[in-house]
């Protein structure tokens, strides 16, 4: 095997016989057989790339040129040496980087697929056989396809599917049922026509911590730890998913505590500043390297000697919400939970062209996607699930009592999240709308066709089939659909399940549908009672339930529903939740000093 020693290596060269010496690769450099080609890689042997080289030094009108004169012969001679160490280490460099099997891959993966949305879009039709789907309606009153806001018209296909029927008609009568039957019917419904199915192939996740730092959060002392998930790409390396999330927890803290992640932007929430004397020294040091760059600007620093580079960023007064209350990770952190913030963007794109990219791309390497593949909701919920993993691992969290949150499309997700992965203990869905906790069959603002046009990313390929006005199958509507949003929330039963709504005059749209979501839960709410668990409280069923008024609330069972009387947000209902899971759970805030 070559490279396990220095090798000399005999080479002639104008009809003298010089020796090159090469030393033995970087560690990490897996030796190739002399006169061979490593199985999978674009180059080949160091033997053959050396008689490659030097046949081409040797046959040039240069080399016989110099190779007249013995300066010529030890010019040639050095040409040669350096062209075969630039080889070696070019290609030490490239193994090392990629691996053999890397570089393999390099070489035979296809580039992604650069569609635009529209092109995206067009390509699911066509895979479908689509000839023509319905226009979603518009969100502004004054357009002449205006949304339906007329209650008397809002139910069209008045009834549900029973969660608690099988598909052969019969009844669901105990939990052994819902779990083995029942629960995996809705499951397979939901994966195969609505959210998509988590390919079984999705690469493996590591997490490391990237930084760690002392904070306060609402003058409570906190450890913030920023962490990300490298999914592992050797297979497609030309698409690289890195997964941001941030986990705040109490300094104080006696023990384990229970964290809520959110969906959103994330990064340390109040980054620890450098003292008054520690700015003073970065100042003298970047003033000193400004004049070692640019010595006249001592004179500049001279004639305002009070002058700094580097100043305190200004307090800034928290955000309070309607009720008054300070934001909601203070809230949490005063109640002695803690909070991770995972960050969407960095697991899938949130729009069409990005879905020969992020986790989809990687997994289908970079081609369109075929109509049972996931979408952004199901990715997104799929990194939720993965941020678990790492919080199972953290000494700082009760993994037992771990919850999921979002608003709005990430209150689509942070359902969906609940639904489909059993270790999430609870979940506040804030203002989610169609497509989360709202019923598909509603005609009311928003609509199943906008879900199947401009935001046909977030659900798979087959979805698209419900709003089809003309195709190969003929059309399909929302009445076609095999579930509905009540089984979703079912899905959830018996675990802590919150609905969280606002008022559309704060500007929590009437687009979303709260009567909707209302019915959607007292709809669920029968799997709850089955599996031993208090629902809604309500008697009524979902045809005749009244939706309760702004900020009552139904939080007595382990499914919960308030309207508070904010905007399009679930921060003035933060509080509620708070305490209606900590009572489930055994929470007790810590003692106030």
């Amino acid at each position: 095997m070559r490279f396990m020693q220095p090798t000399r290596v005999p080479r002639t060269i104008s009809g003298e016989k010089i020796e090159l010496q090469l030393a033995a690769p970087p560690p990490g450099l897996r030796p190739v057989p002399t006169g061979s080609r490593e199985k999978g890689s674009a180059f080949p042997s160091i033997r053959h790339r050396s008689l490659y080289k030097n046949k081409a030094l040797a046959n040039c009108s240069e080399s016989r040129r110099l190779s007249t004169s013995r300066g010529g012969k030890a010019a040639l001679t050095m040409a040669a040496i350096f062209s075969q160490l630039l080889v070696v280490w070019i290609g030490s460099a490239l193994s090392l980087l990629f691996g053999q099997t890397g570089l393999g891959s390099l070489q035979s993966a296809p580039h992604p697929v650069s569609f635009t949305a529209e092109q995206d879009h067009q390509n699911m039709i066509e895979q479908l056989g689509i000839k023509a789907l319905r226009p979603g309606p518009s969100g502004d009153e004054k357009a002449p396809n205006h949304a339906n806001y007329d209650e008397s018209k809002a139910n069209p296909f008045p009834n549900l599917p029973d969660p608690l029927t099988l598909e052969n008609g019969e009844k669901v009568t105990t939990p052994e049922m819902w779990w083995h039957e029942r629960r995996p019917q809705i499951v397979e419904d939901f994966e195969r026509e609505v959210y998509g199915r988590v390919p079984a192939n999705v690469p493996k996740v590591t997490w490391s911590v990237s930084a760690t730092d002392k904070e306060k959060i609402g003058f409570n002392p906190v450890t913030a730890k920023e962490v990300i998930g490298h999914v592992d790409n050797s297979a497609y390396p030309l698409i690289d998913v890195n997964i941001r999330m941030t986990l705040v927890t109490p300094a104080n803290a006696k023990g384990p505590v229970p964290v809520l992640m959110m969906f959103g932007h994330s990064g340390f929430p109040a980054p620890n500043q450098p003292s008054a004397g520690e700015l003073e020294r970065i100042n003298a040091a970047l003033k000193a390297l400004l004049v070692r760059q640019d010595p006249s600007l001592r004179e500049v620093f001279e004639q305002h000697p009070a002058y700094v580079l580097e100043t305190p960023p200004p307090f800034q007064m928290p955000q309070f919400n309607a009720d008054g209350d300070p934001p909601s990770t203070w809230q949490i952190i005063a109640d002695g939970w803690g909070f991770a913030t995972i960050d969407p963007a960095t697991i899938q794109a949130d729009d069409g062209t990005g879905l020969t990219r992020g986790i989809i791309g990687l997994v289908n390497k970079g081609q369109p996607r075929k109509p049972d593949d996931w979408g952004a909701l199901r990715a997104w919920a799929w990194g939720a699930a993965r941020g678990l993993d790492y919080l199972e691992t953290d000494p700082a969290v009760d993994a037992k009592h771990v919850g999921i949150e979002g608003v709005s499309r990430f209150g689509k997700a942070a359902l969906v999240t609940m639904a489909f992965d059993e270790r999430f203990a609870m979940v506040l869905v804030g203002s989610s709308g169609k497509g989360g906790a709202t019923l598909l069959r509603r005609n009311f603002g928003e609509a199943v066709e906008n879900l199947t046009g401009g935001e046909y990313y977030w659900m798979a390929g087959n979805f698209m089939k419900y709003g089809a006005s003309d195709a190969a199958f003929g059309g399909k509507n929302a009445a076609d659909l095999p579930v509905d949003s009540h089984e979703l929330i079912a899905l959830c039963a018996p675990r802590l399940t919150f609905i969280s709504y606002g008022l559309p005059e704060k500007g929590d749209a009437k687009w979303l549908d709260q009567q909707g979501s209302f019915m959607a839960a007292a709809a669920a709410s029968p799997v709850f009672i089955l599996l031993g668990a208090k629902g809604l409280g309500i008697s009524e069923d979902y045809h005749t339930a009244k939706m309760p008024g702004v900020n009552i609330s139904l939080l007595d069972g382990r499914l919960a529903w308030r309207q508070h009387d904010g905007g399009h947000t679930d921060g003035p209902n933060m509080k509620h939740f708070l305490k209606w899971a900590g009572g489930f759970i055994g929470h007790a805030p810590p003692p106030t000093e």
